[in-house]
């Protein structure tokens, strides 16, 4: 009757053996790092970079746990802080010359301590939050003023572009701000152009006004799609940050929307405020302009000449001079993929690139116009521009699809595509806020929260013990492995945990017992009918499932709401008490039966329980005749 088949107690061993596996590397702590990441999205970081930072380690006789490579970044781990220090000095020095134009981000980090075996098998701790492991908290104030006004200058140029198109002639657009202003002689210009704007762009509302030249059509965005663009232009910002902030390895950074405008962004684990504004201040802008073929250009190239008027001259990847015009032909905006490929006719690696509706249909007459020539891809990175690729135009290029080739490497197509991807902040922002949390508060946090779990969990183990006697043993022990199951649960799905996340683990372990609370009642009661204690402890838990899953079910409800509904310290709460509801009905319900069967199953004579008093019905009725005598 209370026996477990063979199968259900190796599944409780192997969950058991799981469990503590992937939550040992939570014990191991972190440990001071040094991370060298690129500064500059052409600049790579590979295994000669990992050469020369142990060299410089070396050289400096700073002896370092482990130095190694992990995605984009090489981190160095150390003992103490102190070393720590010491070798982001020595690094800094090996590896920038050049302050000014720094190649690499040297920044303090922390990383985990957990031996390697362990993370072989992807056995990692979970990631702390900002406020216990420490880091840097900024907030970002989008400027929304310039995303309207480099709206309506887009805005401008596609109409300019359009009435070239329909043959309507025009005395000149202009932009005064936010207003679209265009000239015009007589009234069918006027009814030409008012069809073609209603036709083409939607988003524009026009007004009519007179001069002493002629007549003057006024376009504004219309406050929908003002709302549109904000929306828009804060949305790209944050995708862009995810793309850069990304490829520097930190570990579970939070980047999210506050407000109609703003930004947060936290990187835990980054010490430096500095290094994390230099993070912040890699977002790129890409535009593509034409080379100058001029003679006066190509003198300009071999250094032979100066620069001619209305060019400017940027580098290569491999430093070579370009001379390209500054009138600007595209940019990232107009960017919606890119990605590498393979010529189907030369088997050259190359960048397939799409175009949204108005870049297509630009590059369409950019490359009709100038077969032969050349055009440049520049990549903007805080303030310096650089040449990605200048290809040949060998034809018309339609259909908004582009193919970049020529001497590329399998690499180099890939590390172009990224660039390309990242795309360009649709509007410029600005810190209003920062804040720094040391390692010390975060530590101070993480034991604070460590004790209240700790103490939450003796206080309702010695209860248990005290009232239920053996059986409160078994519950406090299935408690213990909730506890396990969910930090191992955690740190295999790489959750960051936070302040409220501890708090949900306290409030978890609080809810779990009251499984058990139940379940040893309804054994009580059982008894107390004058059941044997086999049949006693099979309908226990047999009666309590109900009131168990009823419960558990509710409170999963809640906790699903937010996490659906909340943001920020909210959903860390929420994730961690939904994960503890499926782990506690699993250790509380399954796991302890287990353990009761296990210990119990086997007697076939049982003839009393380890459970605390019972009060049995006939004992109660003797009670009540003495009291009434």
């Amino acid at each position: 009757m209370n026996r477990y088949p063979t199968w259900k107690y190796v599944i409780i061993l192997i969950a058991l053996f799981v469990a503590a596996l992937y939550t040992l590397p939570n014990f191991f702590g972190e440990a001071p790092a040094v991370q060298v990441s690129s500064a500059k999205a052409t600049i790579k970081v590979d295994s000669a970079v990992l050469d020369r930072v142990q060299e410089a380690l070396k050289a400096a006789g700073l002896t370092s746990d482990s130095v190694v490579l992990e995605g984009n970044s090489v981190r160095a781990r150390f003992d103490t802080t102190d070393d720590q220090l010491k070798a982001k000095d020595v690094v800094e020095k090996a590896l920038i010359p050049d302050a000014s134009d720094p190649p690499y981000i040297v920044a303090l980090n922390l990383v985990s301590r957990s031996p390697d075996w362990l993370t072989a098998i992807n056995a990692r701790p979970m990631y702390l939050g900002l406020d216990l492991r420490g880091g840097v908290h900024f907030m970002l104030q989008v400027d929304m003023q310039a995303a309207i006004t480099k709206k309506a200058e887009s805005y401008a140029g596609d109409l300019r572009t359009a009435l070239r198109e329909k043959g309507i002639r025009h005395g000149g657009i202009t932009r005064e701000g936010q207003i679209i202003r265009v000239r015009l002689r007589d009234d069918a210009a006027v009814a030409a152009t008012r069809a073609l704007i209603a036709d083409q762009f939607q988003d524009l509302a026009v007004a009519s006004s007179t001069d002493g030249e002629g007549q003057v059509l006024s376009a504004t965005i219309k406050p929908e799609s003002l709302r549109k663009v904000q929306d828009q232009a804060i949305k790209q910002n944050v995708v862009t940050l995810h793309n850069r902030i990304n490829e520097l390895g930190v570990a579970e950074p939070v980047i999210q929307q506050q407000g109609l405008d703003r930004i947060v962004v936290q990187l835990p684990g980054v010490q430096d405020t500095a290094k994390a504004k230099d993070i912040l201040g890699r977002t790129a802008t890409l535009e593509v302009r034409m080379v100058d073929e001029s003679t006066e250009g190509r003198a300009a190239e071999t250094g032979s000449g100066p620069v001619p008027f209305g060019d400017e001259k940027y580098l290569d990847r491999n430093q070579a001079p370009v001379i390209v015009k500054k009138q600007v032909i595209l940019t990232g905006d107009n960017l919606t993929d890119a990605q590498p490929g393979f010529d189907s006719q030369t088997q050259e690696p190359t960048v397939n690139l799409t175009l949204d509706a108005k870049g297509s249909r630009v590059f369409k007459d950019v490359t009709r116009d100038n077969v032969g020539k050349r055009m440049a891809i520049v990549l903007f990175e805080k303030g310096k521009g650089e040449v990605v690729t200048a290809p040949v135009i060998r034809s018309e290029i339609g259909g908004g699809r582009v193919q970049i080739s020529g001497r590329m490497t399998t690499v180099e197509a890939n590390d172009t595509a990224l660039l390309l991807r990242a795309g360009s902040l649709s509007a410029p922002m600005e810190i209003i806020e920062e804040r720094t949390i040391g390692p010390s508060l975060g530590a101070d946090n993480i034991r604070k929260g460590f004790h209240s779990v700790t103490w939450g969990f003796l206080v309702i183990v010695a209860f248990m013990t005290i009232y239920y006697h053996l059986f409160g043993m078994f519950s406090a022990i299935a408690l213990s492995f909730n506890l396990l199951l969910l930090v191992a649960v955690l740190s295999m799905l790489q959750a960051t945990l936070t302040l409220p996340g501890m708090a949900a683990m306290a409030l978890t372990l609080g809810m779990a017992i009251d499984a058990n609370v139940l379940i040893n009642e309804r054994v009580r009661e059982e008894l107390r009918e004058g059941m044997s204690p086999q049949a006693a402890i099979h309908a226990g838990y047999d009666n309590a499932w109900a009131a168990i899953l009823d419960s558990n079910v509710t409170s999963l409800l809640a906790g699903l709401a937010l996490l659906a509904f909340g943001s920020g310290p909210v959903r860390g709460f929420a994730v961690v008490h939904c994960i503890g509801i499926l782990t506690s009905l699993f250790s509380s319900v399954f796991f302890s039966r287990g353990l009761v069967n296990f210990w119990y199953g086997r007697q076939r004579k049982l003839k009393s329980l380890s459970i605390g008093t019972v009060w049995k019905p006939d004992t109660a009725k003797n009670a009540l005749a003495r009291d009434a005598q």
